[in-house]
C-alpha cells in the first residue's frame, strides 16, 4: 500500500524544513533533534496523577527512572518501559508521552528506565541495565507500590529489542515472572542485510539509519549473532510472556518484527501481531501527527489491560487498527 496521507504530509513538511537525517548529524545534534521531534509529534501532554523521577542501582552506577502513577491505592500493575533511539539516542524524556497515555488508558503504573547509551557504552550495557532495573524493581515492589504478579515489559524500536532481550534473561533466571511483553517495531535481527535493500528515503527512517545505530551499538559486527542483540536468533523462544508485536508497513524493521512474532507463536507463546498499513517507523510515539499512533497506543493499553486482568476503562478500544494481522 502507499504511504498514509498523514505520512505524506509529514514527509513534505520535513522536506520543506530541510530536515537533515539523524545519521548525518553529530551525536549531540542527533540526540537533541530526536527528542525535539518526538515532543513535537507527541501531541498534548496528558496529566498523570503522579510523576516521579528517581534512581535504581545499575551495573555501571545509578540508573534514572521515571515513574508515572495513575490514581489508586495499593500495589498497581506495572509496565517497565524501555525507550527507543537505536541504543544511541533517547532518555526517560523520550518515552514520557507514551507512558503518560499508557498509565492513564490501561490504567497501570509505568516505570521508564534510563539505560546507558552507545557509543559511550556499547552492547551489552543497555541490556544489562534494563535487566538489572527490572530485577531490582521486582525485588523492591513495596518501595514502588507495584504488584510483582502483574509486571510487564515493553518498548519501541531499540526499546522493543531490549524488552525482548530482557524476557530471555528473566526466563533464564527463573524470574521475575512477566505478565506480558509489548514490542513496538522492535529490532530483532542485527545482522547486516536483514532489512530491505531499496529503503533509501532520507526524509524517513531507512536502512542507513539502521546501520548507523548498529555501528554505534555493537562492539564487533559478530555481536549481531548474539541472541541478546538479535532475539530472533535465540534457539528457543518457548516459555516467554504473551506478546503484542506492532509493526509499520513502511519500516525497514517490519519484516524482522513480524518474523519474531511468528517464531513466538511457533514456540507456543500467545502472540498478537498487527501491521499498521501506510505507517512508518516512529509513528507510535507521534499520536499528535498520526491517527494510527493514537490507535496503536489504544491497542497497547487494551493488551496491557488483558494481561493485567483489568476491566475495560471507558468506551470500547479498537484493538486492531490500520491493517490486517501478519506473521
Amino acid at each position: 500500500m502507499a504511504l498514509d496521507p498523514q505520512v505524506l504530509a509529514y514527509q513534505a513538511a520535513r522536506a520543506a524544513a530541510g530536515t537533515a537525517p539523524l545519521y548525518t548529524q553529530t551525536l549531540a545534534e542527533a540526540r537533541a533533534a530526536d527528542l525535539a521531534a518526538i515532543r513535537a509529534g507527541a501531541g498534548a501532554v496528558e496529566p498523570v496523577h503522579e510523576v516521579r523521577d528517581t534512581h535504581v542501582p545499575g551495573p555501571g552506577g545509578p540508573l534514572p527512572v521515571r515513574v508515572h502513577r495513575p490514581a489508586g491505592d495499593g500495589p498497581l500493575p506495572t509496565l517497565v518501559y524501555f525507550f527507543g533511539g537505536g541504543w544511541t539516542l533517547g532518555s526517560v524524556d523520550t518515552a514520557d508521552g507514551i507512558c503518560r497515555r499508557l498509565a492513564n488508558a490501561t490504567p497501570c503504573q509505568t516505570v521508564t528506565v534510563g539505560y546507558r547509551l552507545a557509543p559511550e557504552h556499547r552492547f551489552p550495557a543497555a541490556v544489562d541495565d534494563c535487566h538489572a532495573a527490572l530485577r531490582w524493581l521486582a525485588d523492591h515492589a513495596d518501595e514502588f507500590g507495584l504488584d510483582p504478579d502483574r509486571l510487564a515489559v515493553g518498548g519501541d524500536s531499540a526499546g522493543g529489542n531490549l524488552a525482548a532481550a530482557v524476557t530471555l534473561l528473566a526466563r533464564a533466571d527463573g524470574g521475575p515472572r512477566l505478565a506480558g511483553q509489548l514490542l513496538v517495531y522492535p529490532n530483532t535481527d542485527q545482522r547486516p542485510g536483514s532489512g530491505p535493500a531499496d529503503d533509501e528515503d532520507p526524509l524517513l527512517f531507512n536502512r542507513h539509519s539502521v546501520a548507523w545505530y548498529r555501528r554505534h551499538y555493537l562492539v564487533d559486527p559478530a555481536d549481531a549473532a548474539h541472541p541478546l542483540a538479535s532475539p530472533l536468533l535465540a534457539e528457543d523462544l518457548s516459555g516467554l510472556p504473551p506478546a503484542l508485536v506492532i509493526t509499520a508497513e513502511h519500516d525497514p524493521l517490519r519484516d524482522e518484527g513480524e518474523r519474531y512474532a511468528a517464531r513466538l507463536r511457533e514456540a507456543g507463546v500467545p502472540t498478537e501481531a498487527t501491521r499498521y498499513d501506510g505507517m512508518i517507523h516512529g509513528f507510535f510515539a507521534m499520536p499528535g501527527v498520526f491517527d494510527a499512533g493514537r490507535r496503536a497506543q489504544e491497542q497497547a493499553a487494551a493488551f496491557l489491560r488483558a494481561r493485567f486482568g483489568l476491566d475495560p476503562v471507558g468506551p470500547p478500544v479498537e484493538t486492531v487498527a490500520g491493517g490486517p494481522e501478519h506473521g
